[in-house]
């Protein structure tokens, strides 16, 4: 353990929302309650002024920006690593990364803060990838992330690895949740066509990626199969994907599914669009290292039907196998959804669950350890 107060800083690109940003922002609440220091280095975005009310200070930059003018903010990392008296630095993607061990290397061995990688995602296998594995210690965020390191980069020594899965708070997302009838009847308002209709609700940014085709798809079998259902989408869509919204929008009419569709944009609200609906889905379609929205789900007690691969995998596995389907099986993601629509089960309490608080108090551990009194810096 740390026998003094640290200051932790943690980088990555923006702050705008996602499983990422979110595990930032709840390890940098928990530093601050600890005693710690708490920095953060991005370009900034709508959870910036939630993470600075938490008690961490946010420093702009676009570390992010994927260009080689990026290369002349390494001088300025450096500078902050000195001037903030910086002792841990964990970086959570793969640009900044290399932008923080570039200016961490050009220190001196003694003056180096401690530096921890944190391999979030399943990125392609590439010498680009790879400096997701610089740190002193790599945390993986799931067995599935271990096993895909282990497996593409066997020069990765075990030993600097760390396996701390992701978590959720049942606090915050507490089974049995029901939303106040304020909020149902503003929700109603906005989107009367909603209203009495079987919600089956997808959660995530409009990217190709989280599998909308597939969901379209799987509404449009639930109506031929004469089953109630009105599809959610709860996302937003940044301006490089909005070719891919337009995409959605032409096949929705091309299967004829303009009344059993609605998009909402961004939600702040998504716990209690998780307690309206009847189902969540998860089709991304790579696997993921974590599926956060599938843990919130099933911590309240909404059912979850997904692909059963990655970090979706093993928390329907583990916590509602009734929802596990074959990769990309529409037949078998229309049973399992028809079956939880007609036969409402509600998910178990287990103990296999995923807890933020362990979650946090395993990642603050890794940053205190490091800096406990003897331990060497790597040189």
């Amino acid at each position: 353990m740390a026998s003094h107060p640290l200051t932790v800083l943690q980088i990555l690109p923006a702050l705008e929302g996602g499983g990422v940003e979110r595990g930032v922002l709840e390890t940098a609440e928990a530093l601050a309650a600890a005693g710690h220091r708490s920095l953060v280095i991005s370009r900034g975005g709508r959870l910036v002024a939630e993470l600075e009310r938490q008690g961490s200070r946010h420093i702009s930059c676009p570390i992010g920006t994927k260009s080689p003018l990026t290369l002349r903010w390494v001088p300025w990392l450096r500078q902050i690593m000195l001037r903030e008296r910086v002792n841990v630095i964990d970086v959570h993607s793969r640009w900044p990364a290399w932008m923080t061990y570039l200016a961490w290397k050009s220190l001196a061995a003694p003056i180096r803060p401690r530096l921890v990688s944190t391999f979030h995602g399943l990125h392609s296998v590439s010498r680009y990838s790879r400096i997701m594995g610089c740190g002193e210690r790599v945390i993986v965020v799931s067995e599935t992330m271990r096993q895909h390191v282990l497996e593409n980069y066997p020069d990765l020594s075990p030993d600097r690895m760390v396996l701390i899965p992701r978590g959720v708070d049942p606090g915050e997302f507490p089974r049995g949740f029901s939303p106040d009838g304020k909020w149902k009847t503003d929700f109603f308002r906005q989107y009367p066509q909603l209203q009495g209709r079987p919600l089956v609700t997808l959660p995530g940014r409009i990217t190709r990626l989280k599998g909308h085709g597939d969901f379209l798809l799987i509404l449009a079998r639930l109506r031929e199969a004469g089953v109630s259902a009105h599809g959610l989408i709860v996302g937003s869509a940044t301006q490089e994907n909005s070719r891919y919204l337009q995409d959605l929008q032409l096949q929705i009419e091309r299967l004829q599914l303009e009344d059993c569709v609605t998009f909402t944009g961004h939600r702040s609200d998504i716990k209690e669009i998780y307690a309206i609906s009847k189902v969540v889905v998860s089709l991304s379609k790579k696997p993921e290292s974590f599926g956060r929205t599938a843990a919130e789900s099933l911590s309240i007690g909404t059912p979850v039907a997904g692909y059963s691969h990655g970090g979706i995998g093993e928390i329907l596995n583990q916590q509602f196998p009734e929802g596990a389907v074959p990769f990309r099986d529409i037949d078998a993601a229309v049973k399992a959804i028809t079956a939880i629509l007609q036969s409402p089960v509600t998910p178990a309490v287990g103990e296999n669950c995923f807890h933020k608080s362990q979650m946090l108090a395993d990642t603050l551990r890794v940053y205190e350890d490091l800096c406990a009194p003897g331990r060497r810096a790597v040189a």
